[in-house]
C-alpha cells in the first residue's frame, strides 16, 4: 500500500509559504507507518520544534490501474475522507533551501492521521467538497476541493504515468491555507461539510 501525497495544491497555501505555482502536481510519499487509525493519539517527537497540521482529502483507490486517463480516473476510486499531513515544517524548510527531499520532514511515524472513509454518492460533487478542521473548537482551515489547482482525477492521471496504483493505495490531495503549529493536549476535530470524520488529540 502506497501513501502519494500531494503539495502545494492550492494557491492561498502557495502564498503563505511564499512559494510559487507548480506547473504539476508535487508529489511526495509517506509510508505505511505514518498512518493513525480509529482516532488515536499523536505524539510529539523529539527531533522538530515546529509541528505543523496540514488537513486534506484523501482518496482510496480501489482497484489496479496503470497510465490512467484524467476522463476515466474517477472509476478508480469511490470514497474519500480526512487526512492530516503532519509536517516538521523547520525540517522541510531546511530540506527546501538544500534542495533536498521532504520525506524526513513529511514521512515520519504517526505523520499521516486518517479519518473514516465515506462513500462519494454522500457528500455530493468531488469538484466542489468543503471541507474544516477545528483546534480546540476553533476553525483553524476551510477549503474546498474547487481550489485545487491540480484535481484529483488530474492527480491520478500524473500519478499513474509514473506507479500503478493499487487497491488500497491513498491519495492525500493537498491542504489549504491556514496551517499551523501543533501542542500538546490540542484536539484536532476534521469535517467534510458538517460530518466530523477525524478527532484526535496530540500528546
Amino acid at each position: 500500500m502506497k501513501i502519494i501525497c500531494v503539495g502545494l495544491n492550492y494557491k492561498k497555501h502557495l502564498a503563505e509559504l511564499n512559494r510559487p505555482q507548480p506547473s504539476e502536481p508535487v508529489i511526495f510519499m509517506k509510508p505505511d507507518s505514518s498512518i493513525i487509525k480509529k482516532n488515536k493519539p499523536f505524539f510529539l517527537p523529539d527531533f522538530s520544534n515546529n509541528i505543523q497540521y496540514e488537513t486534506e482529502l484523501v482518496v482510496r483507490i480501489d482497484k489496479l490501474g496503470k497510465a490512467i486517463s484524467k476522463k476515466f480516473a474517477s472509476r478508480y476510486y469511490n470514497e474519500i475522507t480526512l487526512g492530516i499531513d503532519i509536517t516538521a515544517r523547520d525540517m522541510q524548510q531546511q530540506s527546501s533551501a538544500m534542495g533536498l527531499p521532504w520525506e524526513l520532514s513529511k514521512g515520519f511515524d504517526g505523520s499521516a492521521p486518517l479519518g473514516e472513509f465515506i462513500p462519494l454518492r454522500e457528500v455530493g460533487d468531488i469538484g466542489n467538497i468543503d471541507f474544516h478542521l477545528d483546534i480546540n473548537g476553533k476553525r483553524v482551515q476551510t477549503g474546498n476541493s474547487a481550489d485545487m489547482i491540480f484535481s484529483i482525477d488530474e492527480i491520478i492521471e500524473y500519478v499513474s504515468r509514473y506507479f500503478t496504483l493499487k487497491t488500497g493505495d491513498l491519495i492525500f490531495t493537498g491542504t489549504p491555507e491556514g496551517v499551523g503549529p501543533l501542542r500538546i493536549n490540542d484536539r484536532l476535530e476534521g469535517y467534510i461539510g458538517n460530518r466530523k470524520l477525524i478527532d484526535f488529540r496530540i500528546k
